[in-house]
């Protein structure tokens, strides 16, 4: 008898797991519908697809065991997908009926005034700050979201619905529930392990309270809540690790200008350098980097696997160490990347990349990251061209096959695109996304985007936006954009190629290479509206500290998580 937590197959539920076992509690697995009859408490965590989720519960006969165990009175902790999992249905997946326990539909984000999923860290409002203490919840400080559809919160049309609400969040001018809490039940649209120490406060609290006390809370009142002029998202500032193998066969955290990771000869008689000229540059240990953004307060880190897989990608055991170690130190969201494709072993044994990423997830990952694949998939996908100019995915693409398992939210494609100059009367195919230069060293220059493949070793026939708008159209949550031209050069962001690709996709960003200074991301948030910026070298190397750069964005009037 004990703590239980259901795991239907998809997600990552070991970030939970590790949660747990760092607040101290002991837990058990569901492994059969027995199992509900010996949980005291049960906690259902899970990102990924209504549809798949519900699918995965009714194949493994866990979903009526699960009706049954909530009617009894039990305690039960839902997140993300184990709190939608209560309501009727979800228009991502109209044929998958929910459990039917609060009257309400789930529905998609509306991409008005905003980019879809719903990303990054986000206030949450009590509804009555009378039960503020019971379960954690704190409404000046920020939880992880990640999703694309939402509970709305609309007291007046849906009041029996409202009576389970707790809390609410908005994300541009939508309202919805973001904790559920009534009776036995309590839930979380935001990720408790993934919001760092406001989130094991919300677990914490609820752990700490006995049995009885988890199954007898009551319901909120119902209170209406207007939108205000702006919502409580903040700017992501995001920690990358480029991770490969030394020649000694050590994983460790790199760092090159243009790739080239391998410390040249000194620069000049009597100048020092620490390691041996041709050695692979060791900027430290992955999972005690990981470990030291996070208490820096990195709101996400990113593993990007740049080595050469030695047999494939699973079977290459320390990467997948070294994700399963960074996920027990970190409880912000890890994005693992490299090799997440289409793959055969030695042996022959084919392994798609779903079954990769499932792999990495399983492991402690949160989204994985496709590059070189992302580019093939949208060349296919423009050789069955539709009306809007971008074309037909045929469903095999890892984008397409982790998105409709996991959702979209998972599926970050990063791209690696670089300048070619053109004349400025530039009259040809990609005249449509031609920069010209005003200012400085571009005054006079002509431009556009060519998409690479290899880490920008191999040039594609291919334009950022034609791979942005195909990629979105494909399936993916997120871009990573990268620039080949600013990569390692302190100079800052490439903002007109920030700017570019941001005017044309309604999925959130992370901007990417370049940036020097904590005032280059102050500069590439003002001038881009982007949701996340990321850097590697500069906090490597500690030319520039995760803190400095919060604060800049404070004092410019630029929501930050502290």
């Amino acid at each position: 008898m004990g703590l239980f937590l259901l795991d239907y197959g998809a997600g990552n539920v070991q970030s939970l797991a590790n949660t747990l076992r760092k607040l101290g509690h002991g837990f058990q697995w569901i492994k059969s519908a027995d199992d509900f009859h010996k949980a005291t408490s049960l906690v259902f965590p899970g990102v990924g697809a209504f549809g798949s989720a519900i699918t995965a519960l009714e194949t493994k006969g866990l979903l009526e065991p699960l009706r049954a165990y909530i009617a009894s009175g039990k305690p039960y902790f839902g997140i993300c997908i184990g709190m939608q999992v209560l309501y009727n249905s979800s228009t991502e997946s109209p044929s998958s009926k929910g459990l039917g326990l609060i009257p309400c539909d789930i529905e998609s984000f509306d991409n008005i005034d905003k980019t879809v999923p719903h990303m990054g860290w986000n206030a949450a409002d009590l509804l009555d700050s009378k039960v503020k203490s019971d379960e954690g919840i704190e409404e000046n400080s920020h939880y992880y979201y990640v999703h694309s559809y939402r509970a709305k919160y609309d007291p007046e049309s849906h009041p029996d619905a409202a009576e389970w609400a707790h809390s609410v969040t908005q994300y541009g001018q939508e309202v919805f529930v973001s904790s559920i809490r009534k009776a036995n039940v309590f839930a979380t649209q935001f990720h408790p392990e993934k919001s760092g120490e406001a989130g094991l406060k919300v677990l914490a609290a609820w752990l700490s309270e006995s049995d009885s006390s988890r199954s007898r809370a009551p319901s909120t009142p119902r209170i209406p809540r207007p939108p205000r002029p702006r919502d409580g998202l903040t700017k992501r500032i995001v920690a990358c690790m480029d991770v490969r193998s030394n020649d000694d066969g050590d994983l460790v955290v790199t760092k090159g200008d243009q790739y080239d990771v391998r410390e040249k000869a000194p620069a000049a008689p009597g100048s020092v350098q620490t390691q041996a000229a041709g050695a692979v540059r060791n900027l430290g240990k992955p999972v005690a980097l990981a470990s030291r953004y996070y208490i820096a307060g990195a709101d996400e880190l990113c593993l990007m696997n740049i080595t050469s897989f030695r047999h494939s990608p699973l079977l290459d055991q320390p990467m997948l160490a070294v994700v399963r170690a960074a996920a027990e130190e970190v409880f912000v969201p890890l994005t693992i990347g490299g090799g997440i494709k289409d793959t055969v072993d030695p042996d022959g044994t084919k392994r798609t990349a779903l079954e990769v990423a499932g792999i990495y997830f399983r492991a402690g990952a949160d989204k994985v990251s496709i590059a070189s694949e992302a580019v093939y998939a949208v060349e296919r996908m423009r050789e069955r061209m539709t009306e809007d100019g971008i074309g037909e995915g045929d469903g095999t693409s890892a984008i397409e096959t982790i998105a409709r398992a996991y959702g979209r939210q998972a599926v970050v494609v990063s791209i690696d695109p670089r300048r070619v100059y053109v004349d400025p009367e530039y009259d040809g195919p990609y005249k449509d996304e031609v920069i010209r230069g005003t200012s400085g060293e571009d005054r006079g220059k002509a431009w556009w985007y060519q998409c690479t493949t290899s880490g920008g070793r191999e040039n594609r026939p291919l334009s950022v936006v034609q791979l942005a708008r195909g990629v979105e159209k494909l399936g993916a949550g997120e871009i990573l954009l990268n620039s080949i031209d600013r990569d390692g050069t302190g100079k800052g962001f490439d903002l007109d190629l920030v700017h570019l690709v941001r005017r044309n996709v309604r999925i959130p960003m992370v901007a990417s290479s370049g940036a020097g200074s904590a005032a280059h991301f102050v500069n590439v948030f003002e001038n881009t509206g982007v949701e996340a910026a990321l850097a590697a070298g500069i906090f490597h190397r500690g030319e520039v500290e995760i803190d400095e750069v919060k604060q800049s964005l404070l004092r410019a009037k630029i929501n930050a998580r502290i």
